[in-house]
């Protein structure tokens, strides 16, 4: 049975405050703990309705923590969805650590992306296209956020994410960086070449200067109508598109 304090240590991690405090997050609802229960991530509790053990039974010695049969009434008490019949997981969040760029493999850069649900939608974008890395400035919006991870439908498992100072990161580096910009070249013209880092801005002032300064080229998406700018995420996939066309072009033209 959940004790009071159990309750109320997971109600709590709605708030970034008490995940850095508690270095734990929770994700909700079929689709998030399955992916999860799948990961290397350590999880800590499993709160899971009697439908979700008959259907994952062979998921939940994965969960290593406490397991909890619990309610669907109980579920949605604690989590942040309207209705979820499903089941809701904590886990430990894993240290931020730097990670080393290949020279051929592609990598997003993320400039004060502040709304968690373009954060968590370019997750999902980059797992699509399978980029395996994404750096994130401070000022972003927390991976751990529950409106990040419910947008990401379970892609954070399969992402290595690094939060740093993107100017003194690219300071450090030679990096061929291609910045989103209004006033970029036209993506349909530019040579990708076979990896680099696609970075992108904040979702009113775009990629601030000081980043700025780093970017060996500036792109942009051609505009056909009247809309005055594109969200970020949605950028963020027609960029990643453009990219892997042209390496299948390439890698094809080699057969």
């Amino acid at each position: 049975m959940l004790s009071k304090n159990t309750l109320k240590f997971i109600k709590s991690l709605q708030q970034k405050k008490f995940r850095k405090q508690e270095q734990s997050f929770f994700v909700e609802g079929a689709k998030n703990v399955t992916e999860l229960l799948q990961s290397d991530f350590e999880i800590t509790h499993l709160l899971c309705t009697k439908k979700f053990v008959e259907e994952n039974h062979h998921l939940l010695p994965r969960a290593g923590g406490s397991l909890y049969e619990v309610s669907q009434k109980e579920l949605e008490s604690m989590g942040t969805f309207q209705s979820n019949d499903s089941a809701l997981a904590v886990a430990k969040v894993k240290s931020n650590e730097s990670f080393e760029l290949d020279s051929n493999e592609w990598v997003i850069a993320l400039d004060d992306v502040r709304d968690p649900g373009n954060l968590g939608t370019i997750i999902r974008i980059a797992d699509w296209y399978g980029i395996k890395k994404i750096l994130i400035s401070n000022e972003s919006a927390d991976i751990y956020n529950p409106k990040v991870l419910h947008a990401s439908m379970g892609s954070f498992t399969r992402i290595e994410f690094f939060y740093t100072d993107l100017a003194n990161f690219f300071r450090k580096g030679n990096y061929a960086i291609y910045g989103a910009f209004l006033e970029g070249k036209n993506i349909y013209e530019v040579d990708f070449g076979s990896g680099g880092i696609i970075l992108m801005g904040n979702e009113s002032n775009g990629i601030c200067p000081e980043v700025g300064k780093f970017v060996s080229q500036k792109i942009t998406i051609p505009r056909f109508g009247q809309a005055e700018s594109l969200n970020v995420a949605i950028a963020t996939s027609i960029i990643c598109d453009n990219v892997k066309r042209q390496e299948h072009i390439f890698s094809k033209s080699k057969k």
